[in-house]
């Protein structure tokens, strides 16, 4: 009994903990690079909790439009508070070390706000599609119902998708010397890669999870535009068609900094093995950290009545 314990005990192996790095080579550094990444932690959570705030205070952005907007600034809040306590520990603090346990839950929280900020994107396209399209019946199509629905549908997608990612991992064996991570947190393809045993099926989950998830979504995105050029072509006068598709612009800019990154993640797991791990570092900061940071920016500059019920909110505040 105790001998065959003993080989148990020894041929499978899991890490109490992982080691995480923040930006490789600077870590004499960490202290000052700790600035920048501190200012846009906190730009992204107080910008996008002032258009939270300001959809929720302003009866006239009770609009399928603005709810959208306020699902994506509620993602964006989800996923900044993903990362911020590890990367903030690591830089500030050099706290590196976590939990395996706490990695899984980490990075199942992780991907899930990806998926989720996904999925509302094209939720989003599909608002601009019908407005344009067909703005008589947006209000009768685009219901409060439709729209719980419509959001209920993203989250149950992204937990169903991201559910089985942690169980997959906690089945592996792992090495023990290969415990340092390639980020201040926990990605599915760094973390499976600490791994002594076939993963084939951990990458074929992954694979699975993008192509079904951002795959088909920036698919739906590309097909959705197509149909609203077509539409806006149509329209008769020059102004017209200008002013269509400007209620587009800063939709296309959050697709296009949401997406970019993404597909350069994927890339380079895959594909960039040999390039530096500052490389990796990155873009994979770029991923998670730009989009929340510009999307409330974005809409604030061009979007006037969002700007508007921001800067009364906080004139509200100064004078309160």
């Amino acid at each position: 009994m105790l001998p065959s314990q003993t080989h148990v005990n020894i041929s499978f192996f899991q890490p109490h903990a992982f080691l995480m790095i923040g930006i490789p080579g600077h870590e004499a550094v960490h202290g000052w690079i700790s600035i920048p990444f501190s200012s846009m932690y906190t730009v992204a959570l107080t910008g996008n909790c002032l258009i939270l705030l300001a959809v929720r205070k302003t009866p006239s952005l009770h609009q399928p439009m603005y709810y959208f907007l306020s699902m994506l600034a509620l993602t964006d809040v989800g996923l900044t508070l993903s990362t911020l306590p590890t990367t903030l520990a690591v830089l500030w603090f050099g706290h590196r070390l976590i939990g395996f346990n706490a990695c899984l839950v980490q990075m199942f929280f992780l991907h899930s706000f990806s998926v989720v900020e996904s999925s509302v994107l094209l939720a989003m396209s599909f608002d601009r599609f019908v407005a344009i399209s067909n703005p008589l019946r947006y209000a009768t199509v685009l219901t409060n119902n439709v729209i719980i629905r419509i959001g209920i549908a993203i989250v149950t997608r992204a937990t169903v998708s991201l559910f089985p990612g942690p169980f997959l991992l906690k089945r592996l064996n792992f090495c023990p010397g290969k415990i340092l991570l390639s980020h201040s947190f926990c990605f599915h393809a760094d973390v499976m890669k600490r791994a002594c045993a076939d993963i084939t099926v951990n990458i074929l989950y992954g694979l699975y999870v993008v192509l079904s998830t951002v795959g088909v979504d920036s698919l739906l995105i590309f097909l959705s535009y197509t149909l609203i050029l077509r539409t806006v072509m149509g329209l008769a006068s020059p102004r017209e068609r200008v002013r269509a598709l400007n209620t587009c612009v800063s939709h296309i800019l959050a697709v296009l900094i949401f997406y970019i990154p993404v597909i350069g993640v994927s890339m380079i797991h895959r594909f960039g093995r040999h390039l530096p791990h500052i490389v990796h570092a990155l873009i994979a900061y770029v991923y998670l950290v730009v989009p929340p940071v510009l999307n409330p920016i974005i809409y604030s500059v061009k979007s006037k009545p969002i700007r508007e019920a921001m800067l009364r909110l906080l004139r509200e505040k100064r004078q309160g």
